[in-house]
């Protein structure tokens, strides 16, 4: 017997409760007021701009390269005479033709490096220069929006903007001690 009683009450607990639970509707409320909210956000962008800056070059044909006659002629001769010097019989005619071969190229070599100095003309050339900046946007994050239900006012952040009016979820649920 004792069974069939706690069973009973049991039951009866949990019809309570199951009474006790929350009821929930769909309402309309007004409202009132839907401000944008921002936030702000760094972009990095790149700005470039353009310049003209005057560049030397070297004109064709004024020394520094190439080849030098008068370097080649000197090399010649110092290069034949050095080899008539260190030949001996048949030898020294050998001698010589290497001496003055070498010495001419030698000559060409020296008197093109370090010749007449080459001559620069000053050339505009426009050049374009980029650097990555940090520009602050503002950004739409959504709306503060205020409405009215029964008198009351109540406030809420959405992400759309939601027009005159605004379905709300109401909850009744009795009050128990």
């Amino acid at each position: 017997m004792n069974r069939i009683a706690i069973a009973s009450v049991l039951a009866l607990a949990m019809g309570g409760m199951a009474a006790a639970q929350a009821e929930t509707f769909v309402d309309n409320a007004r409202v009132r007021s839907a401000e944008p909210q921002y936030e702000q956000v760094s972009v990095p962008r790149e700005q470039c701009s353009q310049q003209w800056v005057n560049e030397q070059r070297p004109v064709q044909g004024t020394g520094g390269s190439g080849t030098s006659i008068g370097g080649a002629l000197i090399g010649g001769v110092a290069g034949g005479l050095l080899g008539h010097q260190v030949g001996k019989g048949k030898g020294n005619t050998a001698a010589t033709v290497l001496g003055a071969t070498v010495g001419a190229l030698a000559g060409n070599h020296v008197g093109s490096t370090y010749g007449a100095p080459q001559q620069v003309e000053t050339v505009p050339r426009q050049v374009t220069q980029c650097h990555t900046v940090q520009e602050v946007q503002n950004r739409l994050t959504g709306y503060r929006v205020a409405y009215d239900y029964r008198g009351q006012t109540y406030n809420t952040v959405m992400r759309e903007q939601p027009g005159p009016n605004l379905q709300v979820r109401v909850s009744v649920e009795p009050v128990t001690h």
